[in-house]
Parts: C-alpha cells; structure tokens; sequence
C-alpha cells in the first residue's frame, strides 16, 4: 500500500502537467484573469483557476490511487465544494462572506465522514480533555482558519504552491512514521499535483492558482493534518501541522496582530506580509520565494525532528522554535511598519 503513495504522485504530476495548460486557456475563455493594480506584483493580465488542474489531478490519481474509504468519499467531495467556491470567485469575485459560507460548509461535509478532533491529551499529565460540543467549532476553525492563511500568502508566482508542497510532504512523512497510510498516499498524491502544476507557476508564471487553487490547497493541508496527525491528538501532534504550516499561520497571525494595533480592520488587505517585506529589503521575486522555502524546509524538518522526541525535548523544541520564529519576525518588521515605503 505504501507504494500507491509514490504511484499516486507520479499519476498526479503527469495529470497536472497535461491539463494545466488546458485550464489556462479555459480560464482566459471564462473571464478568470487577475489584472494588475497597486498591491500586485504582476505587470499583465494573467490567467487564474489554475488550482482546477491541481484538482483534477489530485482527484483522479486519489481515486486511482488512494484507500477507498470513507475520508476518501469525504475529502473529494469537500474538495469539490472547495473548488467550486473558489471558481466562483476567480470569475465573479465572490464577496468575503460567501466565501466564508462555502468553506464553513465543506468544512461540515467533511466533518460528516470522520474528521473531527473530539479530544487533547495533556502533555504532562497524561489526562485526556473532551472537547464535547466544542469539537465541531474548534474542527471548522482548524479547517476555515489553514484554507485561508494559505490565500493569504498567495502573492508571489509559486509561493503558495510550493510551501503547501513541502507541508504536504512532511505531512506525508510524518505520517508514514505513525503508520497513518491513508495520509501518507494523499499526501504524497497532492505533492504531484502541485509540483505539476509549479512547472507552470513558479516565475516567471504563465498561470495562478488564484483562489480555486490557494483555498484548495490550503483546505487538503488542514484535511490531512487532522487525518494523519490528530487523531490520537496528543497535544504534540496537535502542534505539529501548526509547526510545518507554520509560514501561512504566522503570516496571518502577524497581518491581525499589526492591522488591529493601527485600528485597522483585520481583513483590510495590505503590502506588509512576509513576502513583501523581503521584497522590501532587496531581495528578487525569486530569491524571495526560496528563502521562504528554505523557512518551510527548516519548520518541516523540525516538525520531523520532534515526532521522534519525548514529550518534554518536544515541548521545549517547540518554544526555541517560537523564539526563533518571533526574532525572525521581528527582524523583518512584520508586526510594524518600519519597512514601510
């Protein structure tokens, strides 16, 4: 079975890179195109819905691929909500709240076939906290929360595509170690469909995921962490997909913390994320890109790291790992505006 991993990403790579270019003359025959303006990086007009091809080659290699199961029927027909919303969106630019109502309700789907986070365990004591009715809300937030902190760093030509790719495969690795098969195969069948489609997006990109493919992805990446990494949810485990997912969620944890400290409304858009700041700081679109790479290299290796590790050196690899993550942030002023232009 764990053969059907690799199998799955090499179906789904050879999918992607056949119909990325079709979906990009689909997108500029429906309308999906992003236009310039003063926040965007890009100086034309661009095809967007790029994430379709991602979908079509994770779902088709899934279903080739991947153990029939409940999660499977779940996951496909969440990501098929997911994929419609963002379609929608790429060519009627949805308002926030529709969006919201469309990822609330995959979220549900689903929750409907087995993925939900019921409990902790504490991880000093031992004891296990039920989390009872709170578990629908705390699994929606997980769910609604990664979908967009992956949108949110969605700006650079490659940027989402390739850190979804290497948290997918940590994830992938992570769980094969805890012998959660089902993960490792989708997990690795969703790093084919990204690096095939990237052969399209990196830059210089011919093509965006736009928001088809930031909330798809983002959606499978908070999917998989609860189906290969929570189910006995430890509280390490639990900081686990928070620690390789841990460029998106700062991200946006930073973009709340600054905006609300200027009175700002947290989902007032802004050019102070992490890519812009090494934008500000000299650094090219593409060095731009591997540098944060290299960050989602380091977070997953640790995250790797960690699950080998006792409870206690796991705690404490965790808080150096904050520290480093906070002086990092600090360094580039992503919680000010001492970069700003």
């Amino acid at each position: 079975m764990v053969q059907n991993g690799w199998w799955g990403a090499l179906s789904a790579l050879l999918i992607a890179l056949a119909v990325t270019p079709l979906v990009r003359k689909l997108a500029f025959r429906i309308g999906a195109v992003d236009r310039p303006n003063e926040r965007k990086v890009h100086a034309g007009i661009m095809a967007r819905m790029g994430g379709l091809g991602i979908y079509i080659a994770f779902v088709a290699s899934a279903l080739l691929f991947a153990p029939r199961s409940a999660q499977l029927t779940g996951i496909l027909l969440a990501n098929t909500l997911i994929v419609i919303t963002g379609i929608l969106d790429d060519t009627r630019d949805l308002s926030p709240k529709i969006k919201l109502l469309g990822q609330v309700l995959a979220a549900l789907v689903l929750m409907e076939y087995g993925f939900e986070v019921k409990f902790l365990t504490l991880p000093l004591e031992g004891g296990i906290v039920y989390l009872e009715r709170a578990d629908t809300i705390f699994t929606v937030f997980w769910l609604v929360g990664v979908t967009n902190a992956v949108n949110l760093i969605d700006g650079l030509d490659g940027l989402a595509a390739g850190t979804s790719a290497i948290a997918a495969a940590t994830m992938s690795v992570v769980a094969l170690m805890t012998g959660q098969i089902q993960a490792f195969v989708l997990g690795l069948t969703l790093v084919g469909a990204i690096v095939g489609f990237l052969r399209y997006n990196f830059h210089p990109a011919s093509i965006f995921m736009g928001d088809t493919g930031s909330m798809l992805l983002g959606f499978n990446l908070a999917a998989l962490a609860i189906l290969g990494m929570t189910k006995s949810v430890t509280v390490i485990s639990l900081l686990l997909p928070v620690i390789i997912l841990g460029i998106p969620i700062l991200d946006t944890l930073w973009a709340i913390v600054r905006r609300a400290s200027r009175g700002k409304h947290i989902f007032e858009a802004d050019k102070k994320h992490l890519h812009h700041r090494l934008l500000q700081i000299g650094l090219s679109h593409r060095n731009t890109v591997l540098v944060i790479y290299g960050v989602n290299l380091f977070l997953g290796a640790a995250a790797i790291l960690i699950q080998t590790l006792g409870t206690l050196w796991s705690l404490a690899a965790v808080a150096v790992l904050a520290v480093l993550l906070l002086l990092f942030a600090r360094w580039l002023g992503a919680l000010t505006d001492h970069l700003e232009p």
